[in-house]
């Protein structure tokens, strides 16, 4: 059964930082490309970075350059999103998923197989 738990969601200053992680199973790790995304309330989901696991290649959307690493751990089949200087309007559900092409495309969501069940970032003021 193919899973991706994301967790280490919560609450934060702004300005403050957070570690998002992305457990996988049930796949060959090392074959995908993992992407984070996001979903504020009332809003599309957007991709916010991407890390190709074979080779640690990473993409990021501009609002985040800078602020967020992705990493990955292929011994411990984990993706990680490190998070800093966060600011308001990075409060959303944060996502994690696994796509096959690993061409490291962000605004394609139909390209992700599998999507792990969110976590919730909230960051105040």
């Amino acid at each position: 059964e193919v899973q991706l738990q994301a967790s280490g969601g919560g609450l934060v200053q702004a300005g403050g930082s957070l570690r998002l992680s992305c457990a996988a199973s049930g796949f060959t790790f090392r074959d995908y490309g993992i992407g984070w995304f996001r979903q504020a309330p009332g809003k599309k989901r957007e991709g916010v970075a991407y890390i190709i696991n074979r080779d640690g290649r990473t993409v990021y959307a501009d609002s985040v350059k800078g602020r967020f690493t992705i990493s990955s751990d292929n011994a411990k089949n984990t993706v990680y999103l490190q998070m800093n200087r966060l600011k308001i309007e990075d409060t959303a559900v944060y996502y994690c998923a696994a796509e096959p092409y690993r061409v490291g495309v962000l605004t394609d969501l139909q390209l992700y197989d599998y999507w792990g069940q969110g976590t919730q970032v909230t960051v105040s003021s």
